[in-house]
């Protein structure tokens, strides 16, 4: 029997993130399944009716704010003020998302009754707002809590002490807790991790065409994502790179390039430094390449980067490397640079991440909730 399905999100298609991405796939192949789902968003000018149309899938808007800084088609330009504004209230305040408590509670009463809610984060006010409704005001029958990063214990940006209480306040009332892989159960408050299920990134096997593999004239590598300081940080990479006295392209897609500006000075037209693009151009364009760079996060919680999918459809090899790219790495490095990939890294159970699969575990948590 179809269930009724509302999704929580920040951002949506088209909107370029792991946390859009997330929710427009789930949503699609929750539809795909033969469920009515709904999809809400920050959404833009962006028109979704041939979105709907192909899909099945409802997309409604959680509204405007006056601070908003991005929304699902990124055409939000805002002064200078408003920017700084922001930024000193962000950690503090987890603004301005925190002014979407009373927006997504109320969106989510307006829907009459649900079978499942599904609310995704970061961030994570898109939690707390449901979390506000009373027993007396509950229109759904379960709400799971995905979780792309965890809040109190994330290692990359450490909220303040006092929203300890709000993260245990929710975790109590949200049924269960979805996280990406195992690791990434510590980062959680031990009393709750028997609310925590395991639930990967989906993403479609359809229509994924790619390229015929060429050989180059330069031996090309990529790497698709963010960067964060001593973090996942290529610092020590570009280093080892700018001594290399050899013909090579690094091409990087990334919306964050200020840390790779000095080395682009440096190494000229070998380091090609892109925006990021959508997923079906990306996976063109890392076909191509003769292997592909993944920085992997530092610390035991961190989420294994979604981008590792990306990279396994591509069928190119791909090397792991951390920011201190200690010797080992390096030795692994020259080995790629001479093509021998004895130590790629490959993706294990590649098929639980068809976004059909991972929508099937979402509707089998549905099926818990009266055992």
């Amino acid at each position: 029997m179809p269930l009724k399905i509302i999704i929580f999100s920040a951002r949506i298609y088209p909107a370029i993130s792991p946390r859009s991405f997330r929710a427009t796939e789930l949503a699609k192949a929750l539809s795909k399944l033969g469920h009515n789902v709904t999809l809400f968003g920050i959404l833009g000018d962006y028109d979704y009716s041939s979105f709907s149309e192909t899909t099945g899938v409802v997309v409604k808007d959680l509204g405007k704010s006056y601070f908003s800084y991005h929304n699902s088609d990124g055409k939000i330009k805002i002064p200078f003020w408003k920017k700084v504004f922001i930024a000193s209230l962000s950690r503090l305040l987890e603004f301005p998302y925190i002014l979407y408590l009373n927006k997504v509670k109320a969106k989510l009463l307006n829907e009459g009754n649900v079978d499942l809610v599904i609310s995704i984060a970061i961030p994570y006010p898109i939690h707390w707002s449901i979390a506000r409704i009373k027993k007396s005001e509950k229109n759904f029958k379960l709400w799971i809590s995905d979780c792309g990063d965890p809040f109190m214990g994330n290692t990359f940006r450490k909220p303040p002490f006092y929203f300890k209480p709000v993260e245990k306040w929710w975790a109590r009332k949200t049924d269960f807790i979805t996280v990406p892989f195992e690791g990434a159960k510590n980062a959680y408050y031990n009393e709750f991790r028997d609310k925590i299920k395991i639930i990967p990134q989906g993403f479609s096997f359809e229509n994924v065409n790619l390229p015929t593999y060429k050989t180059k004239k330069s031996i090309t590598f990529i790497y698709a994502g963010l960067f964060y300081p001593e973090k996942r940080d290529p610092t020590n990479f570009l280093k080892y790179l700018s001594n290399l006295n050899i013909d090579f392209k690094f091409i990087i897609y990334t919306n964050n390039a200020k840390i790779l500006l000095k080395y682009k000075s440096i190494l000229g037209n070998k380091l090609i430094i892109n925006e990021s693009i959508e997923r079906s151009l990306l996976l063109k364009e890392l076909a191509k390449a003769d292997f592909i760079i993944n920085f992997k996060n530092k610390g035991s919680s961190a989420q294994i980067p979604s981008k590792l999918i990306d990279y396994t459809f591509s069928k190119r090899p791909i090397i792991n490397l951390t920011s201190e790219f200690d010797e080992e790495e390096k030795t692994i490095f020259n080995q790629f640079l001479n093509k021998n990939y004895s130590n790629q890294f490959k993706l294990k159970n590649f098929d639980k991440y068809n976004s059909l699969n991972v929508a099937k575990e979402f509707i089998k948590l549905y099926d818990l909730k009266d055992e």
